[in-house]
């Protein structure tokens, strides 16, 4: 009789603890809330920049060296950030509907992402030089940043929520 007891009380305990264990791995994975919040500020730091850098470009701002320089600094800062955390697996705008644009093509091809990341970064060295040196040569980089942002953006981010 002690025995069966003891026996049920084990089986008991495992179960709780491994729907405990299931529902917290599963709450984990579920919840990307944190992670979509912070790309989305992280992509509206770079569309800041971004916008600063195309006043620029665009003769709308006077152009300015040590300005020109320190926004292209900002962005290639943000491009070279370690950033993985905030594109977890099922953080797509098919699992989370209406909080991210992020297509789920993001993560099934994902070599490529990284090869258009890469890109962007060249691209924003390139700027850095280009947007200390003078006007025309920081328009002459900026279409290449451009193309950068857009490589991930074209492919890989639905138009709307």
């Amino acid at each position: 009789m002690r025995k069966r007891t003891w026996i049920a009380g084990v089986v008991a305990a495992s179960l709780a603890l491994a729907v405990f264990a299931g529902s917290s791995v599963a709450s984990a994975q579920q919840d990307h809330s944190g992670a979509v919040k912070a790309r989305i500020a992280y992509m509206q730091l770079n569309g800041f920049f971004m916008g600063q850098l195309a006043g620029i470009a665009k003769g709308q701002v006077p152009y300015d060296a040590a300005q020109a320089t320190g926004v292209a600094k900002s962005l290639l800062a943000l491009s070279t950030m370690d950033a993985g955390a905030m594109w977890p697996p099922g953080s797509d705008n098919q699992a989370l509907p209406g909080k991210t644009r992020a297509k789920p093509e993001l993560w099934t091809t994902f070599p490529a992402v990284m090869e258009k990341a890469n890109a962007l970064t060249t691209a924003l060295e390139a700027m850095v030089v280009a947007a200390g040196t003078d006007l025309a040569s920081l328009q002459g980089a900026f279409g290449a940043v451009g193309a950068g942002c857009g490589g991930c953006h074209r492919p890989f981010r639905a138009e709307n929520f």
